[in-house]
């Protein structure tokens, strides 16, 4: 039952604004389970959330791989997904030992939430001075600086997929554009993610862990692949205010709880 919910958790929030590693860190403490093998499984269980999306865009996947030995648009989209991903690969690898261990926790996650809506309502607020209207017409430039947003995404609690979209909108993409390559480069992400930190911990997992995985996945691929439908339609007649709105207001319930005593959260380190 446990890994059911926080499959679900983990499949609604990945690809919205709202940070998914906050929920499941959140929501782990409150099933009490947040030792090491249930960070293990929150990593891996966004595998099958990203599976959702290698899916739904499985027609744009399949055109792109095939098209890079002939096809300079083919070519030049799959490198700006690798230029986008390298900022987060090269500073995860360096601090992931700091950040597993003094900023996985609840109090952490709720302050990175309130100020990664401020920061997405100051985002909504301003002048959208679009230079980008297609995925296909994006340069490595602006590939780099959607990579760099997303290293911000590290601190848990600040949403790798609110990263880069809020990242895209103040640098000229378009909004769905910019929710669609977060989407893209979310692949090889957490495909890396999910192999570099099941290997590094493998000694804490064992066969009896299967059925436990089998289940976060499935409910995570399932609603993972409703909550992309969703947030495409979503975004198609509205800004991301109401997320925003969310992550202040679910941080602040979490800082109030933890100084009045109501829930006893784990603390950092």
């Amino acid at each position: 039952m446990k890994a059911a919910i926080l499959g679900v958790v983990e499949g609604l929030t990945e690809f919205l604004p709202v940070s998914s590693t906050g929920h499941l860190i959140i929501a782990g403490d409150l099933l009490d389970f947040n030792d090491q093998r249930a960070h293990v499984f929150e990593i891996a269980i966004q595998l099958a959330a990203i599976l959702a999306v290698v899916w739904e865009y499985r027609v744009k996947i399949a055109e792109v791989l095939l098209g890079i030995p002939s096809q300079p648009g083919s070519r030049r989209f799959a490198l700006n997904v690798v230029i986008a991903f390298l900022p987060s690969a090269v500073l995860g690898l360096m601090l992931a030992g700091y950040i597993k261990t003094y900023l996985f926790n609840p109090i952490t996650v709720a302050t990175a939430f309130i100020v990664g809506g401020l920061l997405i309502l100051w985002a909504e607020r301003r002048d959208h001075q679009v230079t980008v209207y297609s995925i296909d017409d994006m340069t490595w430039r602006d590939a780099l600086k959607v990579g760099f947003a997303q290293s911000l995404a590290l601190i848990p609690g600040t949403s790798r997929s609110g990263a880069t979209i809020i990242g895209g909108l103040f640098f000229g993409l378009e909004r769905r554009v910019a929710t669609e390559f977060s989407f893209f480069l979310a692949i090889p992400t957490m495909f890396a993610a999910t192999f570099y930190d099941v290997y590094k911990h493998r000694e804490v997992l064992s066969l009896d862990d299967l059925p436990l995985f089998l289940v976060g996945g499935v409910t995570s691929f399932v609603s993972a692949f409703l909550a992309v439908r969703g947030l495409l339609r979503y975004i198609s007649r509205h800004d991301f205010t109401l997320f925003a709105w969310y992550r202040i207001a679910f941080g602040i319930m979490v800082l109030v709880t933890a100084y009045t005593g109501v829930v006893t959260w784990s603390e950092p380190g």
